[in-house]
């Protein structure tokens, strides 16, 4: 039963999604090399600029998606999102079943869904043909395979992360960090070669192996960037990583809307991925824009709740009493949010933090919960959690019009930019 409303939930977020999803007619922030991309990968089998190579930072496989969309749905702006509303869509019944599986309840199960279903960030990123949504969908897929302990499942999910984005690359080293030491720790006896190789190649070399696999068009095409740097194609396609890396770890450009990462999980610097003051309107002045702004409200709870779980964990730990559900929560938004502190001087974007919104979903869960459990009245417990998801609904209908590019006033917008760093 819990999964029937999991299925409306995500039926109604599909609409929400689909709507509109044209909206705004045009390319906005990075879909201008997404979507390029896409084209290029749909014609050519590698990304070109005038027929001639073309210097990517990022791995194919979130075009080919992007693609798919556009191979199937015509080349508009509905045939670039609507791959990344699906699997929007699907986020959010894929965290009602790591939900049920860490807590077995059905109420909380339910919960997750539709909290997830209520975030803006996750709303803007769905409905924008950009590579996070991608990343952030197989990361989760990773997870819940990772919970159940299909090592297999979830090293092929890692594998098609890290071939849409390298930030994957450290929730690889973190779940395959942590099932490593599962198996020391397991208790099978000084046997532990053949599972820890075994480890090693579900977390290691399976996704390492589809990472390669998905450079299969630059391999095959003599137009990719550096493809003929040597007569190796090895080589060459290691000193196009080479350029890669220096890329992305050499990038400093000033952005006007760059986020430092301490200001990430309470929404201090949102990224406006378009903005028109479209004429023509009733009033004086319009405003039209897309915000990728997480729910306030739902982030701002949910960020106390991570820091109560993570001292949690950080207690389990030291009493040897290991909860896998904190394990699981703390790694994941560690995985997606403590590497971008050592990038102090390079250009990044709050909008990143898609990729551990669910852990921190999780989080808020885990402490419903376990208040609940502790609480002497349980009806009380009950009547603040539902006031407080009713005002977290209220707060991401009130945000809507600047998820989905709405046209308002200029006056409500202005209201709505609760925060000068918003601007």
């Amino acid at each position: 039963m819990q999964f029937l409303f999991v299925g409306v939930i995500a039926l109604y977020s599909l609409l929400l999604r689909v709507i509109n999803l044209g909206r705004p007619n045009s390319l906005v922030f990075d879909e201008i090399y997404y979507v390029d991309g896409a084209r290029d990968l749909l014609k050519y089998g590698v990304e070109v600029d005038g027929g001639k190579p073309e210097f990517i930072v990022h791995p194919p496989i979130g075009k080919w998606l992007i693609g798919i969309g556009i191979q199937i749905f015509g080349d508009s702006s509905f045939g670039w999102r609507i791959v990344s509303a699906i699997l929007g869509t699907l986020m959010i019944v894929i965290i009602a079943l790591i939900a049920h599986e860490l807590f077995h309840s059905a109420p909380l199960t339910i919960a997750a869904s539709a909290l997830m279903s209520l975030d803006g960030l996750a709303l803007v990123h769905s409905r924008t043909a950009l590579l996070d949504n991608f990343l952030a969908f197989f990361i989760l897929l990773a997870a819940y395979f990772f919970i159940k302990e299909k090592y297999w499942l979830t090293g092929i999910s890692l594998g098609i992360a890290l071939g849409t984005k390298w930030s994957a690359l450290y929730f690889i080293l973190t779940f395959g960090l942590i099932a490593i030491y599962r198996v020391f720790t397991s208790g099978s006896g000084k046997n532990l070669l053949k599972p820890t190789g075994k480890t090693i190649a579900q977390f290691g070399l399976l996704p390492l192996m589809i990472y390669v696999i998905s450079w299969a068009g630059w391999f095959k095409s003599s137009r990719g960037w550096d493809r003929n740097w040597s007569a190796n194609p090895i080589s060459s396609f290691f000193y196009y990583h080479k350029q890669m890396l220096g890329f992305h770890t050499g990038l400093t450009d000033k952005h006007s809307y760059q986020a430092n990462p301490w200001s990430w999980l309470v929404m201090g610097r949102p990224t406006s991925f378009f903005y028109e003051s479209p004429k023509g309107c009733r009033v004086d002045a319009c405003a039209q824009e897309v915000l990728a702004l997480g729910t306030p409200l739902l982030w701002w709870c949910a960020t106390i709740a991570f820091f109560v779980v993570a001292a949690m964990w950080a207690k389990s730990v030291f009493v040897k009493r290991i909860d896998p559900a904190l394990t699981l929560i703390v790694s994941g938004v560690a995985a997606g949010y403590l590497p971008w502190f050592f990038f102090q001087k390079r250009t990044v974007f709050s909008f990143y933090a898609i990729v551990f919104e669910p852990f921190l979903i999780l989080a808020l869960i885990y402490c419903a919960w376990l208040w609940f459990e502790k609480a002497k009245n349980k009806k009380v417990a009950i009547s603040i959690m539902s006031a407080l998801f009713i005002a977290i609904a209220l707060n991401f209908i009130y945000f809507m019009p600047l998820y989905t590019a709405d046209v308002i006033t200029y006056d409500s917008w202005r209201q709505h930019m609760w925060l000068p760093s918003w601007i």
